[in-house]
């Protein structure tokens, strides 16, 4: 063994130079993998490389093993990923590059050499004696690394050289892959065999489609030829105009609206920063943290009020006119921040779900691909494949965006099935919101309890008995996943209860920094599909050995109050427990009935009453602070029990048992929440709800101003005061479509670590409460099995651990729950919407509607009766939009946000990417404009003859084939 020294120079906070100097240790036994050495002692499960590799490119006809440099592995994964390539030889050089510029990559890297059929074998090539190199004084880190690569390349094929006069036959080649011309140049000279990717790929026979996975990996900036948009600055120009205040950094938001409209939220302005135009947004990508120039004052717009669309067809690589974009401005208020994206700081490419667009030219290879959500451009993929590919729903990976093409560039990656098959579907939306749905992996298994799990004594001993007392849970039907329960009984003396909420214990499974574990922090909460459910946790536990099953006795974390009869809350403690349920399961409906129905006096229907008088008494309490009641139009379907399809959609009903449980799962993560807090001041994970900016309700005060209500947003108190107030006696539904709304102006409620806010911040606008946090779903929430952790250290029932103390990785953990809350809520409202158009398919409604926003040519219309809202498109020659009163005016007929109309309702396949709802109008009655009585009955005339049509022609070949059988006799 030989050793040498890295030097490595570093600055510290205080601007010093430190010169570190580490030993690196040089070994001569590192193995080469190949099964045609003979001069390394391997072991059989140490080979990985064949004796005769098949060469499979037409460009060599000897056998071959590949090496491979960093950039093709960055840019080629998905190439990488195919069964095509075998007996590759993977650096370490490589692999530690790979790591440091993108660990997704790294990670599906490591699949790929963890897989033994592959053949791909890594190479410690850094800490061998014959193939480490030092880095020159002079030479760059990346010119070093290409260095280290040929080196191990020269190497490999001379030392496979040494078995030759050991073996009969040829000794396999080593070729080196990579898309740099310099490194392959130098390569040449020094005797290496070489070629680009796309070279080795287009001549790889047996794998047609193997080339449309080619990374089309043009650099953006340098095609100035033809330029339809203008260029990025570098990033030295951009770190330096921000440095000196000449241009912001901030996060860029495609309007789902406006395709040629998005914002960008920088810190130093109270406003989003509004972007707009194809060389406003310059090929920015939702996602992307951009660099962004403000436009001067007078340049300032406020956002467009138009839904606008990208052209079906391909407009080649032009722009079209953006006239639409500018709107007029009646008042200061209404104007934002303007800018332009001058610069990419970072882009958040990923694979993105979607259809082909087929060419218009026989025999084309480019094509347009369409993607499934409508914030993303569309994208230019070369394929030879599009008559398959076209009725399938395919994955597409970006490439890169050169200034003279119209849309990004990228690449085929795979196939999800065909265009409305309900699991390709489900499959879509499951990757578009990169929602972790793969099978719980080996590892994790394991660790799981055995099936026929039983509590052991000793962990009963520990805990406090509570099989004696009447629990019951109360949950929507169909739910498996219960993880919380409730009892209530009354106290000797003065007219006290206690009070217990009872929370699956999920830590005792879930032990910290286990496969487990990991894999529930990665995927973070349960996420709710129509006919599916995602676990967080493997389903022995979320549906068996975690939830709170009628009849069996469950480990538990109960938290119990002694409350007196106006629900003030006298004492609280928290304890690990052992329940057992009085009771199967009940729904909401079942409840409800149980405390309605006087008849019933045993024990169960006891405690729900208590628990229901009290919780209303909680909830007014909650009002009286400030809290505020919002409402957003949910819906439930009935599903088909063998194909899973919906048959029926209807609103959700809301009982009286929904808010008794709902005001005791509050006041559990209120008091949970006062305890961690204590306890642990920097680390404690919380749940925050930021005070809504006073400019997003500006609309939506003006609407309700029109109504004749002047609500004061103020505060949350006087918020709530006026939404109490806002009612119209004969349209009960109005004050609940205000409430819809004003959940709309909301900010999102986040999880935050107690030591990265200050008190005030901790305030939760929507409760009206000054500390809150989750803890009463444990099995769908990985947010509250952290608080179950904090609370069972503060309470002595468990040990804490190191990473459970560490504010910043609490800080990264938040991140990573706060944006896959959100993701699973936009996940399941995909889901609503593909059920939606399943169910409305050849079928159409007239129902009852309300307007939610009037837009410059659409009004945004809610129909209660199923909780589904979408545009309603207005011709510009028969209407009239009035931009300072938010209406459209036809003739005598105006149209305001909260007017009652009647709509017709059916579903727009025409495009098979972006089936959508269509709403018509019926009423008001306007000619041109609503849907007539006269056109129904047309419509009807039309389909009775085609049935007829149909059926003539039915019994035409009914009556053919009865011909030829006879004829056959």
């Amino acid at each position: 063994m030989q050793w040498t020294t890295k030097t490595f120079l570093t600055k510290t906070k205080r601007g010093n130079v430190l010169k570190i100097v580490r030993e690196h240790y040089l070994r001569d036994d590192l193995l080469c993998g190949s099964a045609v050495c003979h001069i390394c002692p391997h072991k059989d499960d140490e080979i990985v490389l064949d004796t005769k590799p098949e060469s499979i490119c037409k460009l060599f006809d000897f056998e071959h093993y590949l090496v491979l440099d960093t950039n093709v592995v960055l840019h080629q994964i998905d190439v990488l990923e195919e069964n095509a390539l075998k007996n590759v030889i993977i650096l370490q050089t490589v692999l530690e590059e790979v790591k440091h510029q993108n660990t997704a990559i790294f990670q599906r890297l490591l699949e790929i050499v963890g897989n033994k059929n592959r053949k791909f074998y890594s190479f410690v090539n850094e800490h061998h004696k014959d193939t480490y190199v030092e880095r020159n004084p002079h030479e760059k880190q990346n010119d070093r690394n290409d260095r280290a690569i040929r080196r191990a390349a020269s190497w490999y094929a001379s030392h496979l050289l040494l078995s030759k006069s050991d073996i009969d036959g040829k000794i396999p080649k080593i070729i080196l892959l990579t898309d740099d011309e310099n490194n392959r140049k130098i390569a040449q000279k020094e005797g290496i065999v070489c070629c680009t990717v796309k070279e080795y790929v287009e001549n790889i026979t047996g794998y047609p489609g193997l080339v449309d996975k080619l990374s089309k990996n043009v650099m953006p900036e340098a095609c100035s030829k033809d330029a339809l948009y203008p260029a990025h600055l570098t990033p030295s120009q951009i770190h330096s105009g921000i440095r000196g205040g000449k241009l912001y950094q901030g996060t860029f938001h495609a309007s789902r609206d406006n395709f040629l409209e998005g914002t960008a939220v920088v810190s130093s302005f109270d406003k989003p920063i509004l972007l707009q135009g194809h060389s406003g947004i310059n090929r920015a990508i939702d996602g992307d943290i951009v660099a962004i120039e403000i436009l001067p004052k007078e340049e300032w717009r406020k956002p467009s009020d138009i839904v606008l669309e990208d052209k079906a067809d391909d407009p080649g690589d032009t722009l079209e006119e953006e006239t639409l974009l500018n709107t007029k401005v009646d008042s200061e208020d209404e104007i934002t921040p303007t800018g332009k994206v001058v610069g990419i700081i970072r882009r958040k490419w990923r694979q993105y779900c979607g259809i082909l667009l087929p060419s218009k030219f026989p025999g084309a290879t480019r094509h347009l691909f369409t993607p499934a959500e409508k914030r993303i451009p569309r994208v230019r993929i070369e394929t030879r494949q599009s008559d398959i590919l076209i009725s399938q729903r395919i994955l597409v990976a970006l490439d890169s965006w050169p200034r003279n093409s119209r849309y990004p560039l990228g690449h085929f990656v795979r196939s999800l099935g065909p265009i409305g098959d309900k699991d390709a579907e489900n499959e879509v939306i499951l990757l578009e919101h990169d929602v972790p749905h793969a099978r719980f992996s080996e590892a994790v298994l394991a660790c799981l309890p055995p099936d026929d799990f039983k509590i052991p004594e000793e962990e009963i001993k520990k805990r406090v008995d509570l099989r004696s007392i009447c629990i019951c849970s109360v949950d929507p039907p169909g739910c498996t996943d219960i993880d919380d329960a409730l009892h209530a009984r009354p106290l000797p003396g003065l007219n006290t209860y206690e009070v217990g909420v009872h929370i699956a214990d999920v830590t005792y499974f879930v032990r910290p920094n286990t496969a487990l574990d990991r894999e529930a922090a990665a995927r973070s909460t349960t996420v709710y599909l129509v006919d599916r459910r995602i676990d967080m946790v493997p389903g022995l536990l979320s549906s068996n050995l975690c939830s709170l099953r009628g009849g069996e006795e469950r480990l538990a974390f109960s938290c119990v109050w002694v409350v007196d009869e106006n629900a003030n809350v006298l004492s609280t403690k928290f304890h690990k427990s052992v329940i057992k349920m009085s009771s199967s399961a009940m729904t909401y409906e079942e409840a409800q009935i149980a405390i309605d129905d006087a008849t019933r006096c045993d024990e169960i229907a006891s405690s729900l009453r208590t628990l229901n008088s009290l919780a209303k008494k909680l909830k007014q309490k909650r009002l009286d602070n400030g809290a505020l009641l919002l409402a957003s139009p949910e819906i439930r379907f009935q599903v088909d029990s063998e194909t899973h399809d919906p048959i029926e959609v209807q609103a959700k009903k809301i009982m009286d048992t929904n808010s008794m449980v709902e005001e005791f799962m509050l006041l559990a993560n209120v008091s949970v929440a006062e305890r961690v807090a204590a306890d642990y001041p920097r680390c404690a994970l919380l749940r925050r709800h930021p005070s809504p900016q006073l400019h997003s309700f500006d609309t939506f005060l003006k609407a309700a101003r029109q109504q004749g209500f002047e609500l004061d947003v103020s505060t949350n108190k006087s918020f709530s005061k006026s939404l109490n107030e806002a009612v119209i006696p004969d349209r009960p539904f109005f004050n609940t479509l205000l409430r819809i709304m004003a959940t709309r102006c909301m900010q999102q409620a986040v999880y935050f670590p107690s030591g990265t806010r200050t008190q005030e911040e901790f305030y939760h606008y929507g409760l009206a409460c000054p500390i809150y946090t989750h803890f009463t779903s444990p099995i769908r929430r990985y947010a509250d099995v952290i608080v179950h952790r904090l609370l069972a250290a503060s309470i002595g029932a468990d040990v804490s651990h190191a990473s459970l103390l560490d504010t910043k990785a609490a800080d990264a953990l938040c991140d990573n729950l706060n944006y896959r809350h959100r993701q699973a809520q936009y996940a399941g409202r995909a889901s609503v919407a593909l059920n939606t158009h399943i169910l409305f398919k050849n079928r159409e409604e007239i129902e009852s509607a309300v307007v939610l926003a009037v837009k410059r040519n659409a009004l945004q219309v809610l129909i209660p009766k199923y909780g589904l809202e979408g545009p309603i498109y207005l011709p510009s020659d028969k209407f009239r939009y009035n931009e300072e009163e938010h209406v459209q005016i036809c003739g005598d007929v105006i149209l305001r946000t909260f007017d009652e109309l009647t709509v017709r309702l059916t579903l727009d396949s025409t495009n098979l990417q972006h089936r959508k709802l269509v709403f018509q109008l019926v009423k008001p009655s306007i000619p041109g404009v609503s849907y007539t009585a006269q056109e129904q009955v047309e419509k009807m005339e039309i389909v009775e003859i085609d049935k007829k049509e149909n059926e003539k022609k039915r019994k035409e070949s009914k009556g053919g084939k009865n011909k030829k059988k006879k004829y056959k006799k």
